[in-house]
């Protein structure tokens, strides 16, 4: 999609005031057209995401009764087996699972001192003893998103003529989720049924989605607008980007969250497993987001809502 740019990032922490200016612009217009853009430029080490997937799949190939040990619900700490969670819910048909297992955990590095509170948004993280690197790896992965997303969001204050810390201060504390996704082969799964995919057809819910994903035929695509879906451009370690739900409403639907799905198994190439790495960062949990209107946003009808209120409600929606 041509308005699926790739921003080098190198630009904003380098570049001058007009290089800056013309990279703002662009990812704005990223933003209002398909919702998603790439990124280069970012400095995270290759082979930091290539040890967490050998580390996620050591996990993934252990055997049933390991992985239950370590079982939680959507929006929880731990493992998400196949067919407990089916994006497809959120669509106006319900549909069938998503063809995937997720290892799941947030920002346990927090407190509000409200203990109901911390064990939904900051609750300790799980981690398989069977896998004792899993939690350093990750813990430095989150680490990085989360200095990398309030770059993110330092551009798109500028994209918008804010404050440069409009929104890093009201994502300060804010909750993450960092995501393993293992899409099972075709010979694992079998052939997906009719309106199944490894994630169906959904928008992401929260402020901005980090995705770094791997080539393949059952890969991510990309919701046009007028009813034809696109494959998402792929550039060997480039992140994909793009904002989820809360941001669009932020904004006054300025910016698009876009529907995007990740097609099921392919025959072409039966024994193919991918591992995706997804870092979902969100606002302040007790936030009040408040749409922008015109001239930043368009004229709308939304309602301040918090945070917490808001991702509460999409998280029940996708459990099964």
């Amino acid at each position: 999609m041509n308005t699926i740019p790739l921003v080098d990032l190198e630009q904003w922490r380098t570049g001058s005031s007009l290089q800056r200016a013309k990279l703002s612009e662009r990812v704005d217009q990223a933003l209002q057209g398909s919702g998603f853009l790439l990124i280069s430029g970012h400095g995270i080490d290759p082979e930091l995401r290539a040890q967490i997937r050998a580390a996620g799949s050591a996990f993934f190939t252990s055997g049933p009764a390991t992985k239950h040990r370590y079982r939680t619900h959507v929006g929880g700490r731990g493992w998400i087996p196949s067919g407990a969670e089916a994006n497809a819910f959120v669509e106006e048909t319900p549909g069938p699972a998503d063809l995937k297992e997720t290892y799941t955990n947030g920002w346990d590095d927090y407190s509000t001192g409200d203990p109901v509170v911390d064990n939904e948004w900051f609750a300790p993280n799980v981690w398989p003893t069977e896998v004792p690197e899993f939690e350093r790896l990750c813990a430095t992965y989150t680490e990085q998103m989360r200095s990398l997303a309030a770059e993110l969001l330092t551009v798109f204050a500028s994209a918008l003529n804010l404050d440069p810390d409009w929104f890093t201060s009201r994502t300060d504390r804010a909750p993450h989720s960092f995501n393993l996704n293992r899409y099972p082969a075709m010979a694992e799964t079998g052939i997906a049924i009719d309106g199944q995919y490894r994630i169906a057809p959904h928008t992401d819910f929260g402020v901005i989605t980090i995705l770094d994903r791997q080539a393949g035929y059952g890969g991510l695509q990309v919701d046009t607008g007028d009813g034809s879906w696109v494959n998402a451009p792929f550039v060997d370690d480039a992140f994909t980007i793009n904002i989820g739900d809360l941001m669009a409403r932020w904004t006054g639907d300025r910016w698009r969250s876009t529907r995007h799905r990740v097609l099921p198994p392919s025959a072409h190439d039966p024994n193919e497993e991918l591992i995706s790495l997804i870092f979902f960062f969100e606002a302040n949990h007790d936030a009040v987001i408040e749409s922008f209107g015109p001239p930043i946003g368009r004229a709308h009808a939304y309602q301040p809502v918090t945070t917490a209120d808001y991702l509460r409600a999409r998280y029940s929606a996708i459990t099964i």
